[in-house]
């Protein structure tokens, strides 16, 4: 069993991978900005902490972590608000990436999205580009840290149900790259039992092939 942290617990992916992770016996620890989202967390078997990401500082986030094995970042400001959004998706991410290595939790998984990174090409005037712009930051500092880090770039996230079936770096991500948020919450889940994916950036949609053989082709 291991002691795995979720930040940004309430969130539809999250909640779905607590859910995931409690049933295979880790001890989840979920935390969540609104202590009102704790009977939602309480039912997946994880166990809600109220800590509001981006008003805490690197020692408090660090404090929080301090025991487990493992963080998973689902967190996100939600968009809307460029303050927020920089915030939360870069500046609070980042800070959680310190901490975690201030504790020693050396395993990190990070949930991006499809086509982040530095040449992400959402021009400025757009709305997305503060969020774009934020995860790219974040993603870029972890591939710089020596963590164990894994980034997930799922693709356009649906309420469909979960195939266990993905299709890792689509030749060609033109035919469309949808990918439901209970996939996600598998990869998340497979990628912690998986050294192979430690210091890999795994884009992924919907497909074909099990979760676990799509991670571990060569």
């Amino acid at each position: 069993m291991s002691r795995i942290a979720i930040i940004g617990g309430h969130g539809k992916v999250a909640l779905q991978l607590s859910r995931i992770l409690s049933n295979e016996g880790h001890s989840v620890t979920s935390f969540i900005r609104n202590p009102e989202h704790a009977p939602d967390v309480e039912v997946t078997g994880a166990a809600p902490v109220v800590l509001d990401v981006e008003n805490s500082t690197t020692s408090e986030i660090a404090s929080a972590l301090d025991g487990h094995d493992a963080v998973v970042w689902s967190a996100g400001a939600g968009g809307g608000n460029p303050h927020r959004t920089y915030a939360v998706d870069r500046d609070a991410a980042i800070r959680s990436m310190d901490a975690a290595a201030q504790t020693g939790v050396s395993r990190y998984v990070m949930v991006s999205y499809f086509g982040a990174g530095p040449g992400h090409g959402v021009p400025e005037d757009n709305s997305f580009y503060a969020y774009a712009d934020a995860k790219a930051a974040a993603d870029e500092y972890l591939r710089a840290t020596d963590l164990d880090w894994t980034i997930l770039g799922p693709g356009a996230l649906t309420s469909n149900p979960g195939s266990a079936l993905i299709e890792v770096s689509p030749a060609d991500p033109g035919t469309g790259t949808e990918t439901s948020r209970a996939n996600v919450a598998l990869v998340a889940a497979a990628v912690l039992e998986l050294p192979e994916t430690v210091r890999r950036t795994i884009e992924f949609r919907d497909g074909s092939v099990p979760v676990v053989e799509a991670l571990t082709a060569s």
